[in-house]
């Protein structure tokens, strides 16, 4: 018998005796005093629920019951006392220390001793509840797809092989690696959250070792979508739920170890049972009905894979050194390279977000197909040529500075570390080309920057226009500070219409089309754009982030209109202002995030060369592109680490094996 029923039982006959001698069962102290043998408070009382007696049988019970005692000597661990309120704590210990026997008559043993059903359910439902925790903790899939009722519709081995663990342990080991355990499993839950984040944006997990960086990008998402307040309240949110879920999987895991150490050979047996169903499982491969395994591994796989990506994340450093060091333009002289190109204004531009889901998902490529049909027509009309493919980027949905670097440095650039590597060596990129030549002047128009961009070294500009140096005086919309058609006519202003420079080599980053795509410019007339008041208007009218994302066709429509502007912009932009000796390359640096692409992991991204003069065009004839700004479905696809060398040898660059030389 549990000392919590017996504690009730003596005292529902203590009660009894008091009633037939017309003794109050409430009198307090006097009368529980008097029921002591000796008149003192020793607390050995014959009927009263003192801990005296019932302690030692406690005792009793825990130094000779089964080898996995409790950890504690509280009554809350005593054998037996899950018996009546499972896991529950004992009644208070100040209700019968012997000291005073009104605690046991009057009190009835605290809160569970006067509501002893109530204080079961509340046990039975915590121990529930802290099952549940971790059971959904370790079938949790790390990806919003795989986020279905079958998804918890199955056995977790780590759950099997820990409940084994933690019973072989000694008890106080077993209860610092209960609390170790669960503390971890939250982490591990907390990362499993972060991946569903990253796949939705990035279509890929969460990099341990290289990621951390994208978080002010993420602060900045917030920032631009919520507001300034919205995102801090936001990220206290987020902390404080962190915190949560690693002590609430703590103190589940603990309770868990504790209730199976009192029901240790049961345990025991349901992990032998659930074991064995598990590799039965496994063996014949039984699925659910979402064809997903019934034999779990899920969370040990993501540590094993999430394991071997920090190492291959260490390795990665070697590797791409060993990669850049190989470059067979790099000790080319000035004179040497570029030659077919001399005398041109050469721009390159990125639009923001541009793949080929724009132009190839039925829901968004109507519109944009129409849209270079169009611009192709105007262009041609105008006397300019087109010719367009594809380039595989090494990014998808964010990370654009990594698609920039790719191009230009004919380095594979997928992760933040290479990122920082190439941008501290001096690697030959397309731009620090056209620099050595010593033939041009090396502009930047960069609308999404707003801070100090140290990359200007690298690509070796002259002089970089941030969002702060376009004299743009309008609204920001959204993410971006400043609209692509402003950008544009900026550049035109400051730099492409004087005459008494250098040819440009100038670089453009257009970012309307940067997600979240609400609010958007619109085209306006060029001599019409001022100091950019114009479009508060336009920016006042416009969708807010939040409305548009609760639904992801609303989504894909704005990202389609964004890019439509976008070409609209630059296309336009060539056709008012460019001449003879312009030439345009330009692409998208990545995808749109899975939202927008449908969970695509296609990576390929449009990109174009617009010139008025044949020959360059000439230049790049046995490429295979196709006529017009709209690349054909089978037109070839390349990496684009392997674009720069394709350029540079197509427009007369002549590799050199010697050191580097001329002036950059």
């Amino acid at each position: 018998m549990s000392l919590f029923t017996r504690s009730l039982r003596q005292q529902r006959n203590k009660d009894k005796e008091d009633t037939e001698k017309g003794v109050n069962p409430e009198a307090g102290t006097g009368s529980a005093a008097a029921a002591t043998t000796d008149g003192t408070t020793s607390g050995t009382t014959t009927d009263g629920t003192g801990t005296g007696t019932n302690s030692t049988d406690a005792d009793a019970a825990e130094s000779t019951g089964c080898a996995d005692a409790p950890e504690s000597t509280d009554a809350a661990d005593a054998p037996g006392a899950d018996d009546a309120s499972p896991g529950a704590d004992a009644p208070d210990a100040s209700a019968g220390d012997g000291g005073d026997g009104s605690a046991g008559a009057g009190s009835g043993g605290g809160w569970r001793g006067r509501h002893p059903a109530a204080a079961r359910a509340v046990s039975v439902t915590t121990t529930v509840l802290a099952a549940a925790l971790v059971l959904a903790a370790l079938l949790l899939p790390n990806a919003l797809m795989r986020l279905t009722p079958s998804a918890f519709a199955r056995i977790p081995v780590e759950g099997i092989f820990g409940a084994v663990v933690l019973l072989v342990l000694p008890p106080r080991v077993r209860r610092w690696a209960a609390v170790l355990a669960g503390a971890l499993l939250g982490l591990v839950t907390i990362l499993k959250f972060i991946d569903m984040g990253f796949y939705e944006v990035l279509a890929r997990p969460f990099d341990l070792v290289l990621d951390w960086i994208l978080f002010d990008d993420a602060n900045s998402f917030l920032k631009d979508t919520l507001g300034r307040t919205g995102a801090v309240v936001a990220l206290v949110g987020i902390v404080i739920l962190a915190l949560s879920v690693v002590v609430f999987m703590a103190l589940a895991v603990r309770r868990l170890s504790r209730i199976m150490s009192r029901h240790s050979v049961a345990t025991g047996r349901a992990a032998l049972a659930l074991g064995t169903v598990w590799i039965v499982c496994a063996v014949f491969g039984l699925q659910t009905g979402d064809h997903v395994n019934v034999a779990s591994r899920n969370t040990a796989l993501l540590v094993q894979h999430r394991v071997k990506a920090v190492k291959a994340g260490m390795e990665d450093e070697k590797a791409f050194a060993k990669e850049s060091r190989v470059d067979r333009f790099d000790g080319t002289p000035g004179d040497k390279l570029v030659p077919a190109l001399r005398g041109k204004n050469v721009i390159f531009t990125f639009i923001e977000s541009y793949g080929r889901s724009a132009i190839e998902d039925p829901e968004m490529a109507p519109g944009v197909n129409s849209v270079l049909a169009d611009r192709t027509k105007a262009l041609d009309d105008a006397g300019f040529s087109s010719k367009s493919g594809w380039l595989t980027s090494p990014i998808s949905g964010a990370g654009s500075w990594m698609g920039h670097s790719t191009l230009m440095s004919g380095l594979w650039i997928a992760n933040q570390q290479r990122y920082r590597s190439v941008t501290s060596n001096d690697r030959l990129t397309i731009t620090r080309a056209f620099r050595r030549t010593g033939d041009y002047r090396m502009v930047g128009i960069m609308p999404g920057v707003r801070r100090s961009w140290p990359e200007a070294k690298f690509y070796g500009m002259d002089h970089v226009y941030d969002s702060r140096q376009l004299g743009y005086k309008g609204p920001y919309f959204s993410w971006s500070p400043v609209p692509d058609q402003f950008s544009l006519k900026a550049f035109e202003r400051l730099e492409h219409s004087k005459a008494d420079h250098k040819p440009l080599m100038a670089t453009i980053i257009l970012a309307s089309s940067h997600n979240p795509w609400s609010p958007l410019p619109t085209m306006l007339p060029w001599d019409e754009l001022g100091d950019g008041s114009v479009y508060k208007p336009i920016h006042d009218a416009g969708a807010r982030p939040t409305e548009v994302w609760k639904d992801p066709h609303r989504v894909r429509a704005q990202y389609r209109k964004a890019i439509e502007y976008s070409v609209q912009s630059l296309t336009e932009y060539m056709e008012k202002y460019a001449d003879k000796d312009t030439v345009l390359v330009f692409l998208g640096d990545h995808q749109p995030v899975p939202t927008v692409t449908s969970g695509s992991k296609n990576k390929d991204v449009p990109i174009s060369i617009v010139a008025k003069d044949k020959k360059v065009m000439d230049k790049i004839s046995g490429w295979g592109w196709n006529e017009g700004l709209k690349p054909d479905h089978k037109a070839p696809v390349w990496r684009m680490d392997k674009f720069r060398d394709r350029f540079l040898t197509a427009y007369g660059s002549e590799p050199e094996s010697s050191s580097k030389s001329g002036s950059e």
